[in-house]
């Protein structure tokens, strides 16, 4: 009998004890925010350029490093925190938008793409990207810009887009060299803020909008690059036989030139004929 009461013991225990259920744990889900055009979200880029860059997750942004390098921990003075915790960072990109930011703010190293769309930034400083070369990519519209210091973009030597649209500039700043794209829309700017050699050497730049402005004629000088030209809506009263081809040179063809809009202007067209011969496309525009 003694010998029964162990394992009389034991099985009684064992049906007491049962195993603990698993624990149902929600799955996590990890979205892919492609950086593909440059944007968080994918939408329409009126431009047609295209940045194609490899589509990263979040977790994979905040914690790969520089392949090789070894991982340090952050540091208390780092001064990227502040920003990337106000503004989305990823993958070099930086996205300060609507955030009621009134300058512009301290960027990570390495940052290839800043929006800082619909802010309160009235000023660019000389100081604000002096030390960021790698931007290839800055779109402030809708912002209270009225100042560019001097210099502001002059060491963006692979800036490749700027965008100042929608804001209180009445003069253009000096651009980077390798600019293709640059949008000044909805702006006050005036002719005379704009100096005769702006675009000249401006050899890759593609795409001009300057529509909705004050200007009172077409910027001189325009690069042979140039494809999209947008001034519609501003004060143009007049155009020369020299604003767009080259009167002494009746031979004289602009390959790249495909779209010109003049229209919502003072100006009529139609008395300016041989304005448009070098043009493979008639500008848009009142002609009568």
């Amino acid at each position: 009998m003694k010998t029964l009461q162990p394992a009389l013991f034991l099985f009684m225990l064992a049906t007491l004890v049962k195993s603990a259920p698993p624990i149902q744990q929600e799955p996590i889900n990890i979205y892919d925010y492609g950086t593909d055009d440059g944007q968080l979200f994918k939408e329409e880029n009126p431009q047609g350029a295209n940045i194609n860059k490899k589509g990263t997750t979040i977790f994979d942004a905040l914690f790969q490093g520089d392949e090789g390098a070894t991982k340090q921990p952050p540091s208390t003075n780092d001064v990227d925190l502040p920003t990337c915790l106000l503004c989305v960072c990823l993958s070099g990109s930086v996205y300060c938008e609507e955030t009621n930011i009134d300058t512009i703010p301290p960027l990570p190293k390495e940052t290839a793409y800043l929006y800082a769309r619909f802010n309160k930034i009235k000023k660019i400083t000389a100081k604000d990207f002096a030390d960021f070369p790698t931007l290839k990519r800055i779109d402030l519209t809708g912002n209270l810009i009225e100042e560019i210091e001097d210099g502001a973009f002059s060491k963006l030597l692979l800036l490749d887009q700027l965008s100042l649209a929608e804001n209180k500039l009445v003069k253009i700043p000096a651009l980077p060299p390798k600019l293709t794209v640059f949008n000044a829309n909805s702006n006050k700017i005036k002719s005379r803020g704009i100096k005769a050699n702006a675009f000249k050497k401006l050899n890759d730049l593609s795409y001009l909008y300057l529509a909705e402005n004050e200007l009172e004629s077409v910027p001189q000088n325009l690069p042979e690059s140039l494809r999209i030209l947008h001034l519609q809506e501003n004060n143009i009263t007049s155009i020369t036989d020299d604003t767009f081809c080259k009167s002494n040179n009746t031979r004289y063809v602009r390959e790249r030139m495909a779209e010109v809009r003049l229209d919502g202007n003072p100006v009529i067209l139609g008395k300016y004929p041989n304005s448009f011969t070098c043009l493979k496309r008639l500008p848009t525009g009142a002609y009568f």
